[in-house]
């Protein structure tokens, strides 16, 4: 999507000389501040002895109840980047998800690298510049929408059973705020086209590494791809902005619902963590791991679930801090190795995820698909 004022190689020359340093200390930072929370700042909560122990005691029939939980969390999401981008088929968005995420659970920088894994898959599939920068934006955009929101709600929720937090209160107050902000740039890049000409140019940096890293050579004017968004993004948004919508919502309340069949499988009744409370700590975490700190909030979104449900570490802290690390491990590691798995099949095995009907042209490597293929 991305213009670059000079030359790919020279933009990519240009910027990259104190790339490394900077990635360096990222990933030097990212690795002590995990270590610290691991180490020192979970100990506190509970021993993973009796972490262990609380796991260990689970039955089969909670086992399978997070295993199922987990499993419909994950396909939410690619039933979302369905609705999105229509253009490719569930399996496909599947396997973007899968493998971009798989980059963005292990690396510092995978946010951006993600970026460029799901191009690049995509691209291999015939969906062009312009469908991948729809896509990115308009899913990027709901999901800040959904975050945003979500303080707010359990703020709502959490009301009819308990007095909130001020944590809380300041975090629906610091989301609907932002809200408010970003519905507003939405409207201002719909209806203006000087304020899309002044984003694109905002935008340059970030998207010529995702340029480089799928190794696709950017567009030569983004000004004018993002005035050319405006146009498919309001044919989208009118043609399917409910199931998009409903799609979201619908993919991070299952996240919600991983972690709280998690507090039941480990054995927390209503009465000692509420369905209220764990939305109102899953809502403040998922806003407070907006930034991108550590590789999928490792670490942060732990330890900030556990102080929030824990209350400061009251009797219930061992099965607390045994819930969130189970509800973190079914949903942060399952998509590493099944998306190093989904990658080498796209690599080695593309006619599994993408097969054409025979005959038919594979593209011309621009992103352009063939006339006449059926998706």
């Amino acid at each position: 999507m991305t213009a670059v004022a000079g030359p790919p190689a020279a933009a990519a020359t240009g910027s990259g000389r104190s790339r490394p340093g900077r990635e360096i200390l990222r990933t030097a930072a990212s690795v002590v501040l995990i270590a610290a929370i691991f180490a020192f700042a979970v100990p506190h909560f509970a021993s993973y002895r009796s972490v262990w122990a609380s796991m260990a005691a689970m039955t089969w029939a909670q086992a399978l109840l997070v295993a199922a939980a987990a499993a419909i969390s994950m396909a939410s999401t690619w039933i979302m980047i369905w609705s999105v981008l229509p253009s490719i088929r569930l399996r496909e968005a599947a396997v973007v998800n899968l493998g971009s995420n798989a980059v963005a659970n292990t690396l510092p920088a995978g946010g951006a690298l993600a970026m460029g894994v799901s191009w690049a898959m995509l691209s291999s599939w015939g969906v062009s510049t312009a469908e991948y920068v729809l896509y990115t934006l308009v899913s990027g955009i709901w999901n800040v929408f959904a975050r945003l929101g979500l303080p707010v709600l359990a703020l709502l929720v959490l009301v009819t059973v308990s007095r909130p937090g001020g944590g809380l209160i300041a975090a629906a107050a610091a989301g609907l705020a932002l809200l408010a902000a970003t519905a507003a740039g939405l409207g201002l890049l719909m209806r203006s086209e000087s304020f899309a000409v002044r984003a694109g140019r905002a935008l340059r940096p970030a998207l010529a590494f995702a340029c480089r890293v799928a190794r696709r050579p950017p567009p030569a004017d983004i000004p004018g791809s993002l005035l050319g968004f405006r146009h498919r993004a309001g044919t989208l948004i009118a043609a399917r902005g409910w199931s998009i919508t409903a799609a979201t919502a619908a993919s991070n309340l299952a996240l919600w619902l991983v972690l709280l069949a998690c507090l039941r499988g480990i054995g927390l009744s209503q009465a000692q963590v509420s369905w209220q409370t764990s939305l109102a700590a899953f809502a403040f975490v998922r806003l407070l791991t907006v930034l991108p700190i550590t590789p999928g909030g490792l670490g942060i979104t732990e330890l900030g679930l556990i102080a929030i449900l824990a209350g400061g570490g009251h009797r219930d802290g061992a099965q607390v801090t045994a819930a969130v690390l189970l509800y973190r491990a079914v949903t942060y590691l399952p998509p590493i190795p099944l998306g190093a798995i989904a990658c080498l099949t796209w690599r080695h095995a593309p006619a599994l995820i993408h097969a054409k009907p025979a005959g038919l042209p594979q593209g011309d490597g621009d992103g352009k698909r063939p006339a006449g293929l059926d998706r």
